[in-house]
């Protein structure tokens, strides 16, 4: 017959950890609690059967395989429930296994019921079961939890791990069982919120008990180990001195001291219609020489009692640790939980989680596109976001290149070779090799795209243009008198301005790396979930690459109309060009034949000016046909690359209404369907199971903060 204990804790620091077990803060927090540990056979089921009240079962082929955690409950209405929380390393499928038992509802527990139970879990564990090796399983991980609340109940929790042992049983456990015992006993007794109860039997050498050195080694200050001595009926008479010294502190000494207890064993009980606790206290009544000790030392009710001073000490001091310990793990869970973005579980949550997103991208749209750099302080970390000075910037070495050698031939001029500048001249006299006219590394998206523009052309830009044009004239002309056919100045406009392609298809397609690289930098920085990013990239790639496709046919457009067209232009300013070659030209010829006048400068008699045309009709024809083609290609060139900087790369790729960056928008989320969302968005099963078990840790241990504050 067994006896409730009654009693072992009391302090308002007690009950504060109480209240931390009972919002189930101790399944993350290390609370003060009891380890029970001994040699196998030492009592220790003895122990924790007077210490809680409940029959643990003896029959040797149900002896502790596992640890057991009983966690008592103050709570309004009585109930006994028994789980099994699976060991970390298990297998999923096992876990999910051993996770589907358990028993709720349970009265009470008698010795039949409770040995039941423990039969359950053993098969539930796999113990006694063969490995894939055909090795029996002796011993597991796992670990029973059995939570007992009811009105008269104090709230501590107990551990009680298997036995350890060194001898091998043939059939029964191995060399292996002794290592996994021994690490399970010292994974609890190193807790160093764990209040060690080391259960030695009277009747053995003390000396040879292992437990002991453990907990010295583990408990080297001794603040939290409690000698525990059993079986002082089976001391041969004559041996009891060396006992009775230990428990008055002479021999073998701890600094929390020695308890002696003697449990009656069932046949005892059931002879007798006593109680396990007045049994006990009969024997330290009458038997010699334990009766001569102090009460506090032995016996069940001053055992508690020493424990709850103990467990009050104890707490007492890991008091601040746990405060800390619960703070770092709630930080922990809570930034985990950040890391996995806002709940997306509903429809409505995915559409505000991208709606954000894409609002947040095109924020940063604007402020690159404005070259508001000083408004966010990615553009500092990330130079691929500066989208606007890369594009300018880009157009700038464009129009360089294609100024500097875009020509074929250099066009002559009174004032020396047309743009013959230090850098041609560079290119000229050192024959250089050919240029490539792109400066950005394909991106792999769009590589099928934009590699066929890297081109590279000739940078040099050859004199004898005029020879050119004879050669040309000759081979075109035809019954023309004194004039030329007008397809000529098509015809060499084409060749000359050959390189405009290569020039103008190396700028757009590296416009276009620019930014698509700028899209997929700037999902990076709006989402950390790489899963919803690779999939919003995904569902933006096609219309993305439409996108492209377009700006390149429009360049390609522009290219036709230059080049393949009739040259054409209502810019007053060709005339003027135009006139302004043939004055210099007819300046140049005359220079020889002015004088000065006093009162009218520089002037030429009419009579030179009338006989000034010394060249032939074809070589008089060519100059003309080459101011013309000069001051047609300086005009043609500024509106092509005006045109393919402001329609292509600008309004198609940058600043448009319907670019790549203006994509992915709160306008394009709303036109998701529901399926897309979740396709797009949604939590897999992995993130969902994750983000309930953060929201359940971050719950418990919140209110366990609110336990732990003042007040």
């Amino acid at each position: 017959m067994s006896t409730r204990p009654s009693g072992m804790v009391s302090s308002t620091l007690l009950e504060k950890i109480d209240k931390l077990f009972a919002c189930g803060v101790g399944e993350y927090v290390a609370l003060p609690q009891l380890v029970v540990v001994g040699d196998q056979s030492s009592g220790k089921s003895s122990v924790l059967e007077g210490l809680t009240g409940l029959p643990f079962p003896r029959d040797s082929t149900l002896c502790t395989r596992f640890a057991t955690q009983i966690t008592f409950q103050r709570c309004p209405e009585r109930g006994i429930s028994a789980s099994i929380i699976p060991a970390d390393n298990s297998a999923q499928d096992y876990r999910d296994k051993v996770k589907e038992w358990s028993k709720t509802g349970l009265g009470d527990l008698n010795p039949t019921s409770f040995a039941e139970i423990m039969k359950e879990v053993t098969d539930v564990m796999e113990i006694g079961a063969s490995d894939a090796e055909g090795k029996p399983k002796t011993f597991s991980k796992d670990i029973l939890h059995l939570d007992i609340a009811g009105p008269n109940e104090e709230q501590y929790s107990v551990i009680d791990v298997p036995g350890i042992f060194r001898r091998i049983t043939q059939g029964v456990t191995t060399t292996a069982d002794i290592s996994l015992v021994d690490l399970m006993v010292k994974g609890y007794m190193s807790n160093p919120r764990s209040v060690i109860l080391a259960v030695v039997p009277s009747n053995v050498d003390v000396a040879t008990q292992e437990i002991l050195q453990r907990a010295e080694d583990l408990d080297p200050d001794g603040i939290r180990t409690l000698g525990v001595l059993t079986k002082p009926d089976l001391v041969d008479k004559g041996a009891e001195a060396p006992i009775v010294d230990m428990v008055q502190g002479k021999k073998h000494i701890l600094q929390l001291g020695w308890h002696l207890l003697k449990n009656p064993g069932h046949d005892e009980l059931e002879r007798t219609s006593k109680s396990r606790n007045d049994l006990e206290k009969d024997f330290f009544d009458t038997a010699k020489p334990w009766n001569q000790l102090e009460d506090e030392k032995v016996g069940i009710d001053s055992f508690r009692t020493r424990l709850r001073d103990i467990l009050a000490d104890h707490i007492r001091r890991e008091f601040p640790k746990v405060k800390a310990e619960l703070n770092s793990k709630l930080r922990s869970a809570q930034e985990q939980l950040h890391v996995l973005g806002p709940k997306r579980q509903t429809h409505l949550e995915l559409n505000v989680y991208m709606t954000g997103i894409a609002s947040q991208f095109q924020n940063m749209v604007g402020l690159a596109t404005r070259s508001n750099y000083n408004l966010s302080d990615v553009f500092d970390h990330d130079n691929c976001l500066r989208l606007a000075t890369l594009a300018v910037s880009r157009g700038e070495t464009f129009a360089n290149d294609i100024v500097s050698s875009g020509h074929v031939y250099q066009f002559e001029s009174v004032q020396g070779p047309k743009y013959s500048n230090a850098h041609e001249s560079k290119r000229i006299d050192s024959k250089s090799k050919p240029i490539a006219t792109r400066y950005q590394k394909d991106h792999p998206d769009i590589d099928d795209m934009t590699a066929e523009y890297v081109m590279h052309v000739d940078p040099v830009v050859q004199p004898g243009i005029m020879m050119w044009l004879h050669g040309v004239y000759r081979k075109s002309r035809g019954f023309e008198l004194g004039t030329f056919d007008t397809s000529l100045l098509a015809v060499t406009l084409r060749h000359q301005a050959q390189k405009w392609e290569a020039f103008a298809f190396g700028y757009v397609s590296d416009v276009i790396t620019l930014v698509h690289n700028f899209i997929l930098r700037l999902l990076e920085h709006v989402t950390a979930n790489d899963r919803v990013k690779n999939r919003v990239k995904e569902i933006l790639l096609d219309k993305l690459r439409e996108k492209y496709r377009a700006a390149l046919e429009h360049a390609k457009f522009l290219i036709r109309v230059e080049l393949e067209g009739t040259p054409a232009t209502l810019n007053k300013y060709f005339n003027d060009a135009l006139e302004k070659c043939r004055q210099e030209r007819l300046r140049e010829q005359l220079k020889d034949k002015a004088y000065e006048h006093v009162n009218y400068g520089q002037v030429v008699r009419l009579e030179d000016l009338v006989q000034n045309h010394p060249l032939s009709n074809a070589s008089h024809l060519v100059r003309e046909i080459h101011d013309i083609l000069q001051s047609y290609y300086e005009l043609a060139l500024d509106r092509f690359v005006d045109n393919v900087r402001m329609q292509v790369c600008d309004y198609f790729l940058i600043t448009g209404s319907d670019t790549p960056i203006a994509l992915f928008s709160p306008n394009f989320v709303a036109g998701m369907s529901p399926d897309q969302l979740e396709e797009v968005a949604g939590e897999d099963p992995r993130v969902k199971t994750k983000r309930a078990s953060l929201e359940k840790i971050i719950e418990q241990l919140e209110g366990g903060k609110k336990i732990l504050s003042p007040g």
